[in-house]
């Protein structure tokens, strides 16, 4: 068995170097290091540069962002425990036309687009696994209903090689790779001792704690955004639902 030293000297490219990234953060958090080291990230100077609007609701604080490389992404917050709730990013259309949302964390965003299914097509989407996210003040959750097996039957596990988690049942009915983009944008690597579960009425619940870096840049994120003043009415392309 090679040692992980090894892997990154058989890697070349971005990947080699994201690999290597990820590695000496992975040592600098661990030794006490920076936890600020966030502030370096592409990710958290494409936030900072980017065009930004806001639009209060009651309790909710709805961010649009306009990215320099044209992508458009739309954050909602919760204003008293400053959790974000719903993260979703504008895909364009196939002929240039009006795109939709494509939901990252929270609830799925309702299509308004009337279209018809036959009987059994719902009936059988209804059988179906079907996967949502969910973001709490100190976890990144994935709720996988329609998984009527004990919790003993799961087996999940940190795949830093692919850099996501991967859930398998060991009666081989379900098998699922979880992506983890917030731990990419950040450089961080996916820890297994961070992951939990549970089960319940036919959910698995899978838990990942944030990592100090994290929970850092989230709590200056939002006090960042206060600086964006509120306007009265949103373009309605920018709103989510």
């Amino acid at each position: 068995m090679k040692r992980k030293a090894c892997l990154i000297e058989v890697l070349e490219g971005s990947e080699k170097k994201a690999k290597h990234t990820i590695l000496e953060n992975t040592k600098l958090y661990t030794n006490g290091g920076d936890s600020k080291m966030y502030r370096n990230t592409i990710w958290y100077h494409s936030l900072l540069s980017a065009e930004k609007s806001c639009l209060k609701e009651d309790k909710l604080k709805k961010i649009h962002y306009n990215f320099e490389d044209g992508k458009e992404m739309v954050e909602e917050y919760n204003v008293e425990t400053q959790v974000l709730l719903r993260r979703a990013w504008k895909v364009k259309g196939k002929l240039g036309g009006e795109g939709k949302w494509e939901v990252e964390i929270g609830d799925p965003i309702p299509d308004a687009t009337p279209h018809i299914d036959t009987g059994i097509d719902i009936m059988e989407s209804k059988d179906q696994p079907i996967l949502t996210r969910r973001n709490t003040r100190i976890n990144l959750e994935w709720r996988i209903r329609n998984l009527p097996y004990p919790i003993e039957t799961y087996s999940i596990s940190a795949n830093n090689d692919e850099r996501c988690i991967i859930v398998r049942t060991t009666n081989k009915k379900y098998f699922k790779r979880l992506q983890v983009p917030e731990l990419d944008r950040l450089n961080l690597p996916i820890e297994q001792a961070n992951i939990s579960s549970t089960h319940q009425f036919h959910t698995l619940i899978i838990m990942y704690k944030k990592p100090q870096p994290m929970l850092d840049m989230e709590k200056e994120w939002f006090q960042e955004l206060s600086k964006v003043k509120p306007i009265k009415d949103m373009p309605s392309d920018c709103k989510t639902q």
